[in-house]
């Protein structure tokens, strides 16, 4: 049975869809709307104005689709670089505990990272070891080979942002839990989580770039 959208929910996906046009896969019916110069504009604008925007999608088989933008004031290679540290994320991205490299080939890696995740009144501690490639500085993928989810892959999308050359940063992830949680309660916590993530991203990669810029 289909569900109405929430006004802000609507708009919010269709400033997403026109960001990149591309189609949000989700279980519920949306009206075809065509994306237009205007939609573009207010998404890249909020954007570029400091808000990380948001969406969630019910995928099958009880997985859930996530997206989030968020607009960095460096370049795509610093970007890169900021979300590619892998040894260093657990001093910079909220709720990560532990990470690193646990193998390199030069195209492909393989890291783990080990979070804390809030569900209702509990913290859930969940590992995962996921191999990671892509096209340096544009896409970068990864998915689980072992961990405590059925589901987790997913890319990074890094587009340029002339004439400043800042960068548009996209995330987008399928996720589901190897363990008993409710789609809702997955959903609140991936709500809450990726403007975090996308925040610390931001806040590295544009102090890296005002480090670059006074060092000689």
């Amino acid at each position: 049975m289909t569900k109405t959208l929430s006004a802000k929910r609507w708009i919010t996906m269709l400033l997403l869809m026109a960001l990149h046009a591309i189609p949000f896969s989700t279980a519920t019916a949306m009206p075809v709307t065509p994306v237009t110069s205007d939609t573009l504009s207010i998404a890249r604008t909020m954007l570029l104005n400091g808000e990380i925007i948001v969406a969630l999608s019910h995928l099958e088989n009880g997985v859930t689709g996530v997206r989030g933008d968020v607009y960095i004031a460096a370049p795509p290679e610093i970007v890169w670089a900021v979300i590619t540290d892998y040894d260093n994320h657990k001093n910079f991205v909220p709720n990560v505990l532990d990470s690193g490299i646990i193998s390199d080939n030069g195209n492909e890696k393989v890291m783990f990272e080990k979070g804390k995740s809030g569900m209702f009144i509990f913290n859930k501690t969940v590992t995962v070891n996921m191999r990671v490639w892509g096209e340096k500085p544009r896409r970068l993928n990864f998915e689980q080979i072992t961990g405590d989810f059925k589901v987790y892959r997913g890319e990074w999308l890094l587009m340029v942002s002339p004439p400043d050359k800042g960068t548009f940063l996209t995330y987008k992830a399928e996720v589901k839990p190897d363990f008993f949680a409710p789609g809702f309660a997955v959903r609140n916590v991936q709500k809450k989580e990726c403007p975090l993530m996308l925040s610390a991203m931001k806040k590295r990669a544009e102090s890296s770039l005002t480090l670059a810029k006074k060092t000689p």
